[in-house]
């Protein structure tokens, strides 16, 4: 099987990084993880690129790192796929262009529901049954992209934000390597 070579970005920890890594080394999973790119020399995610020996690029706000620059990178390492894990910031239309179609990103609701920031607290204020976590193509529009595939939790009354992201983040782990399956099956 060959490989689809992927760059996954980051902002924060990395546990849907993890999950992609652990799944990315199965023979049968479609991708290579090739690149890591940050938005934050503080992402602890930053950690499991080094643990894994996957090369880091950091983009930040003062432009170590800027947009022509990623794109230049990865063209460099063919990227097929670019996996939004965690990653908190928005993508220009330029960019966009560039990867119309082979960027994917997961969210933690049911889109189109509670698009955006601050998922768990807007579900829970609602009084939702349930909630979970969307993998979906990224377009020009925030979270609204045709969805790949939904993952449900059901909200207990004792739930709270933190118990539900856990929840949720469940989901979300394998939710990911599935949908890429999906795409590449």
């Amino acid at each position: 099987m060959v490989k689809k070579n992927c760059c996954v970005f980051i902002s924060g920890k990395g546990s849907n990084l993890l999950a992609l890594i652990h799944s990315s080394r199965s023979y049968n999973f479609p991708i290579n993880i090739k690149l890591i790119i940050s938005n934050t020399k503080k992402a602890k995610g930053i950690l499991l690129a080094k643990k894994y020996s996957i090369p880091i690029k950091i983009s930040n706000h003062k432009n170590n790192l800027n947009e022509i620059e990623i794109i230049n990178e990865l063209k460099k390492n063919k990227i097929s796929i670019i996996c939004l894990a965690g990653y908190m910031r928005i993508l220009s239309k330029n960019f966009l262009k560039n990867y119309n179609g082979k960027i994917i990103n997961i969210h933690p609701s049911l889109l189109p529901k509670y698009k955006g920031l601050n998922t768990f607290s807007r579900v829970l204020r609602s009084k939702d049954k349930s909630t979970g976590c969307t993998v979906h193509y990224v377009n020009e529009r925030l979270d609204s992209g045709k969805t790949i595939l939904q993952k449900k939790v059901f909200i207990s009354p004792k739930d709270n934000e933190e118990t539900l992201k856990i929840k949720v983040q469940k989901k979300e782990h394998r939710a990911f390597s599935e949908a890429i399956f999906r795409i590449y099956n």
